[in-house]
């Protein structure tokens, strides 16, 4: 990155401040801890000559910081598959429950930008799509940052929310269900596609505001893979091409990996997108009436906080899942 010339290819060395940030976020915690536990060691053995109260005060404070960082230390050592350090595109799409669902996705999509904005990572939106009554129907995010993929695969699968609807003048309760996707961003995949052949484009107008030149023209792109109905699509940049490419790169991405789970029958249904977003493939319930709690269906871990949950406080969610998949490796 010294070199005067690092960016004169302004891709490659994105890639490579890109690089360096994975490698500083695995090296530069445990070097900071081991620097704390030195410190903590010297406090220690001022404490054993003199127990002044503040030194206890002190030293027991940093204890319990340098508890929660190790445990941050452990989920990166549980990261370890094969794109987990990478970038990568997530989807939320509303599922089985009308309006609800619709605004129940909305919901979602605050939490995890919340969840992200809270872990440092760069989020850029691909594309929206908002519901007929309130919330929306799909977007697509772009998620940038040291493990992003390896973090929200934990997350992949159909979140359940149970509460008295607000669309209903009944005020009865109403169960509704969003479903998140990942994909990793990778580069160079070596997966065969002819584009021509095996993938149908269209182009629309984009929706929703982005400035009369992205409203007028079809700038926006959608692709579809005839043989898997994968669909894809783009329409963030004002230009057809640049969201062409994205769209292309997603495509890549979601191919590949419905190639590698072909064994696992329920990843397959989901990246093929032939399962219903309902009952079936939960993986997390939401619970605001008639009592308040977040379960994770899969790791039975539950969370009697709803409001820090949806505010983005998801961490101890990924952690239980980061473990169960440890275990059973």
């Amino acid at each position: 990155m010294a070199q005067p010339d690092f960016w004169n290819d302004p891709e490659s060395a994105q890639n490579t401040v890109q690089e360096l940030k994975q490698l500083k976020a695995t090296v530069e915690p445990i070097r900071s801890i081991l620097a704390r536990v030195d410190d903590s060691k010297a406090l220690l053995e001022m404490l054993a000559e003199d127990e002044d109260p503040d030194l206890v005060s002190e030293l027991g404070t940093e204890l319990a910081s340098m508890a929660t960082d190790i445990d941050r230390v452990e989920r990166i050592t549980l990261l370890s598959g094969e794109h987990d350090a990478r970038n990568c595109y997530f989807n939320i799409q509303a599922g089985t429950g009308g309006a609800d669902a619709q605004d129940w996705a909305e919901m979602m999509m605050r939490m995890y930008l919340r969840f992200f904005e809270r872990g440092g990572f760069s989020v850029e939106q691909l594309a929206m799509k908002e519901g007929e009554e309130a919330g929306i129907q799909s977007v697509n995010l772009h998620v940038k940052g040291p493990y992003a993929y390896g973090l929200m695969r934990c997350e992949m699968g159909v979140h359940r929310m149970e509460r008295i609807s607000p669309f209903n003048a009944q005020g009865k309760r109403q169960t509704s269900f969003a479903s998140v996707d990942v994909q990793p961003e990778i580069d160079e995949i070596t997966i065969d596609i002819d584009w021509d052949k095996d993938v149908r484009e269209d182009t629309y107008r984009a929706s929703g505001a982005g400035g009369q030149h992205v409203n007028k023209t079809s700038s926006a792109v959608r692709l579809t893979h005839t043989e898997t109905s994968v669909v894809v699509q783009c329409q963030n940049d004002r230009s057809q091409h640049k969201n062409r490419a994205a769209a292309r790169k997603m495509l890549a991405a979601k191919l590949y990996l419905l190639h590698q789970s072909k064994r696992d029958a329920e990843l397959a249904k989901m990246y093929g997108e032939k399962g219903q977003i309902g009952w079936g493939y939960r993986i997390r319930t939401y619970t605001l009436q008639p009592y308040r709690q977040v379960k994770d269906e899969r790791t039975g871990h539950k969370e009697g906080n709803v409001d820090a949950v949806l505010d983005g406080d998801l961490g101890a969610f990924i952690d239980a899942m980061l473990r169960k998949r440890a275990a059973q490796s």
